[in-house]
């Protein structure tokens, strides 16, 4: 099942403009906040990147995730009420592979949103601020960062929705899983694995070991998630 043909399915559904105004909106908080108390925020000490992140980017992570669980529910939505996955399993496909071509549609729209989102940190950085040469080096870094912690929520938020004939049950599942996620302590690694959880972790904030650890966790939970699918889609099957 190619990406092109899931493009194709949502043009008419809002999966497109739940993105790209989702993406908008978080954009547009760090400018309205450091609009709203640009004199708080230039006498913090550190980079223009670290300020901005840290006065702006759980809100903004947590709509990001919202955003991956309301457009994942749309996607299997369009399947689940013309009874296409039916349909699909009458087909010559792999298993998986609908799954596999939606969760490369998600990494897009996701990296979408963070394009927008690394637009508004520019703007408020060479605005507001005194930006260094490492600059844009650092922007890319923070933001590659936030996409490869959101791969995990991407995946399970697909698993969640495939399971769930109901879209209000995927929907209620993925936003009882958010605010878990925001009540779960920031300073405490194992807690903050959870899939909902990883988004929200800074990268200016972190050490490179532990940098690299999210990193390796994130890879890990993606594949670890991607598998149980396949699982998932086995055990169904039989009970069907």
């Amino acid at each position: 099942m190619r990406v092109s043909l899931e493009l194709k399915k949502v043009k008419r559904t809002g999966f497109l403009p739940t993105f790209l105004c989702g993406g908008i909106l978080a954009a547009s908080f760090p400018v309205i906040n450091m609009a709203a108390r640009t004199e708080i925020y230039l006498t913090q000490q550190g980079s223009p990147l670290q300020i901005l992140f840290n006065a702006n980017w759980q809100i903004i992570a947590m709509l990001n995730v919202l955003l991956v669980i309301t457009g994942t529910c749309i996607l299997y939505n369009t399947e689940y009420a013309s009874n296409a996955m039916q349909k699909i399993k009458s087909l010559p496909t792999r298993a998986g592979s609908v799954f596999l071509s939606k969760v490369i549609l998600t990494i897009f729209m996701c990296i979408l949103i963070l394009t927008i989102e690394a637009v508004a940190v520019t703007f408020c950085s060479y605005y507001w601020f005194e930006t260094g040469n490492g600059f844009l080096i650092g922007l890319c870094k923070n933001f590659g960062y936030e996409l490869l912690l959101m791969l995990p929520c991407i995946t399970i938020s697909l698993l969640i929705s495939e399971a769930c004939k109901n879209i209000w049950i995927s929907l209620g599942i993925g936003v009882i899983c958010v605010f878990t996620a925001t009540m779960l302590p920031s300073d405490n690694f194992n807690l903050s694995l959870f899939p909902f959880a990883m988004p929200f972790q800074i990268f200016t904030d972190t050490n490179i070991e532990q940098v690299i650890r999210y990193i390796c966790t994130a890879v890990a939970e993606f594949v670890v998630i991607c598998l149980s699918e396949l699982v998932f889609i086995k055990i169904r099957r039989e009970f069907e």
